[in-house]
Parts: structure tokens; sequence; C-alpha cells
């Protein structure tokens, strides 16, 4: 959702989700205009009908649509209401987020590691006991008799 035409419902960020179904006055409708492309609108059906189209208004506006969807212009009605999913929705599905976490990755992998990340000192010795080595300063001193 964005936009205002639909608060205090409906803000920007949140998700709608709408079914299929033959809408009645008072439900609110996404709509899909055929002389506006492919932009989806969704406000509250407040005349009309099927037959003639449905005349559609959002909620924090004070003119009613110009578009009087009908048949297949009607894409659903909302059923379900989430309050601000549609941003981490948004998130995920932008390239730039996409391209940072990708470069984020890269300079992790790539980056380079110093001598003494490399360096396996060889002051440890193997443990006798389990194989797995042990540094000299932590070894036990042995009493000389």
């Amino acid at each position: 959702m964005t936009g205002h035409s639909m608060e205090p419902i409906y803000y920007t960020g949140d998700l709608v989700v709408s079914r299929c179904g033959e809408p009645s006055v008072g439900d609110v409708v996404v709509y899909q205009p055929e002389s506006i492309g492919g932009a989806r609108i969704i406000h509250r059906a407040v005349g009309g009908d099927a037959a003639a189209g449905w005349e559609m208004k959002g909620d924090n506006n004070d003119f009613v649509d110009q578009f009087t969807p009908k048949g297949a212009e009607i894409l659903g009605t909302a059923k379900l209401h989430l309050p601000k999913v549609g941003r981490a929705a948004a998130a995920l599905t932008s390239p730039l987020i996409w391209l940072s976490v990708i470069a984020l990755a890269l300079a992790l992998l790539l980056w380079p590691r110093t001598a003494r990340e490399d360096d396996h000192s060889d002051s440890e010795a193997p443990d006798p006991k389990n194989g797995v080595g042990v540094h000299e300063s932590a070894r036990p001193v042995e009493a000389e008799q």
C-alpha cells in the first residue's frame, strides 16, 4: 500500500491481501483500470454495481474516482490487513538492498588475512592424550627428583 487516500484505515507500507469475488457497496476493492496500464488502486466501493461499474472513493479523499471499474478490472476485495509488513516486503525486493548484501558478502570473503591469522605457531606440541595442540606454557612442569 502506498499513498494517503485510504488513511486512517490503511497507511503507506501496510500489506493488504485481497481475494477474488464480487464486491458490494462498502467493500474495500482492489482494481486495475485498463486506461492506466498496470497500476492497482485500492479504494472503497461507494456506489454502482457490477453491470454499470463501481463508483470508487478513497476514505481520505473528498472526491469520487474518475474510474468506474467493472468485470476484469476488479481484482478482489480486501480480506487481510497487515500493518507495516509491506515495508519489509519492499526491502526484500529492493535491488539496492540485494546489491548491498552481495557486496558485503564479497568483501568479507575476499578480505585479506593477516600474517598472524595464517601463522600456526611451532611452539604448540601435540598432546599425547588426545592429539590436540597445546602451547608450551600450558604444559605441566614435571618435578625433578
